[in-house]
């Protein structure tokens, strides 16, 4: 393949090409993905400087195990698998930092959450798109990186239970309960975030 053929080929066919050695392909591939993969580890860490330290080295792992795509799923996504790991490996160790975990004492205060009525986002309101965007991450801000991470998995990523659980190394009744407790807070969050700018 020439190497002004790279900016026309699909993914399938960069990955062959970065298979067999050909770095331009794998950097034209990095140049398509690495905004979401950035993207991706920004809002699990919510640290611009960490998200660019582990998409960075979700990069060298990915061109390091390139060998072992199959193409079961897309480029895109087996890249994205990656930096999930490394995130949640990541926020295990910083976990292991502190002294106490953010999680218990959420699930301790949860029973006002559980008897809170699930808000949603009325689309008659017209919101700007930044502006829910805004509203959302100030709202991820405040979770714990458990409940941010099921929430990223199940509704971005798209994984059912059982692969979140494989994933985070816990059971399904723990996601399941993470998942319904992330769902209050962030509904909680957007609520309080709207009254907020609805009285400035």
């Amino acid at each position: 393949m020439a190497l002004n053929d790279h900016s026309l080929a699909d993914d399938v066919a960069l990955v062959k090409a970065a298979q067999k050695g050909d770095m331009n392909a794998f950097e034209e591939l990095v140049a398509r993905h690495r905004d979401k993969i950035y993207a991706r580890a920004f809002t699990m860490m919510r640290n611009e400087e960490d998200a660019v330290d582990l998409s960075q080295e979700a990069w060298v792992k990915g061109w390091q195990r390139l060998a072992q795509f199959q193409g079961d799923s897309s480029f895109g996504t087996w890249m994205t698998r990656i930096v999930i790991n490394l995130c949640l490996d990541q926020l295990r160790k910083q976990k292991r930092q502190r002294a106490e975990s953010i999680e218990e004492m959420t699930e301790e205060s949860g029973g006002v959450e559980r008897q809170m009525p699930v808000f949603t986002v009325n689309p008659t309101e017209r919101l700007e798109r930044e502006e829910l965007r805004r509203r959302i991450d100030r709202a991820m801000d405040q979770m714990s990186h458990e409940h941010r991470t099921v929430l990223v998995l199940h509704a971005f990523e798209e994984m059912e239970y059982k692969e979140i659980a494989r994933t985070m190394g816990c059971s399904i009744g723990t996601v399941m309960s993470r998942l319904f407790y992330a769902r209050r807070k962030l509904a909680a969050l957007l609520a309080d975030v709207k009254n907020e700018e609805k009285w400035r």
